[in-house]
């Protein structure tokens, strides 16, 4: 992509999202997220009425009074954008391709993160790890992550969601949110999410295009799988075929929200003719409830 396109690009997508996280999500977002963290402030003698499990027992035996750990509210968060950048994302029936619905979700957040000063990172994903940003702060560094998820350009086209999980927990060792943004066509990662849901608090945003639900009764279609290159010849006046398509897409749906439930992480569909803006709304709106 040319320079001056991409700018033109980054800097629209910059003031539509811009706003949103300004005016809609400030306060979701802020209510949502924030006091969900506990750090470590100090260590003080105990009181009557302490949790017993805040026990400090190293600091109880070395003075011989019992002593408590008392926490605090995290005021600073790390917020961890997890991308799929696999070519199934490059499709759309309606007006935007998934991809591109991702590239505005991710700046909403991006944008409604360093609105409450927290530091945002980046993990771009296919069946390898495609490339690490380390969490930062600034309108500077959000431009570049736009800049990056407009331009980046993948070494390799399958998705591999566990170890992109799997180098996440490695990675990031401070508590997190971490949004995990992919149309999720893939299984294998419910281990990999459950361990990394028991210290971060991971949210699955699966976007989708309501064209992938099921097939079309048009003949004899040539498909071409996106991730492998794979050409076929579909027979989509076939009902059984129709059905069975129905059903692969409808297991991979229910694995993804079985996984994710298992794992006590949030999963929230959006749909790409819908407003992804109305579905972030209902998701913030549910966790402060």
């Amino acid at each position: 992509m040319e320079t001056s396109e991409l700018l033109r690009k980054v800097r629209r997508i910059e003031i539509k999202t811009k706003g949103l996280s300004k005016h809609l999500f400030a306060g979701e977002y802020h209510s949502a997220f924030k006091g969900r963290g506990m750090s470590f402030s100090e260590v003080r003698n105990y009181q009557y009425g302490d949790d017993v499990r805040n026990i400090d027992w190293n600091v109880t035996a070395r003075t011989g009074e019992p002593h408590v750990k008392v926490f605090e509210e995290e005021r600073e968060l790390t917020v961890m954008l997890l991308i799929d950048v696999s070519r199934s994302a490059l499709f759309g029936t309606q007006q935007q391709l998934k991809s591109e619905i991702i590239v505005e979700i991710c700046a909403t957040l991006a944008f409604s993160a360093i609105n409450n000063n927290d530091k945002v990172g980046v993990l771009f994903f296919s069946d390898q790890i495609e490339r690490f940003i380390p969490p930062k702060k600034g309108r500077q560094h959000i431009l570049y992550i736009i800049r990056e998820l407009l331009n980046f350009e993948p070494q390799h086209t399958g998705t591999n969601i566990g170890q992109a999980l799997e180098y996440f927990s490695r990675v990031v060792k401070k508590r997190s949110i971490c949004f995990v943004l992919s149309d999720f066509l893939t299984e294998s990662y419910e281990t990999p999410l459950r361990i990394a849901a028991r210290r971060h608090d991971v949210v699955g945003l699966r976007v989708y295009d309501p064209r992938e639900e099921s097939l079309p009764s048009v003949g004899l279609l040539r498909a071409v799988d996106a991730e492998t290159g794979a050409v076929r010849w579909v027979d989509t006046s076939s009902r059984m075929v129709r059905q069975r398509y129905e059903e692969w897409y409808r297991d991979l749906t229910e694995y993804q929200k079985q996984a994710f439930r298992q794992a006590g992480a949030d999963s929230v569909p959006i749909r790409t003719n819908e407003s992804y803006v109305n579905a972030l709304l209902a998701f913030f709106q549910k966790r402060t409830a």
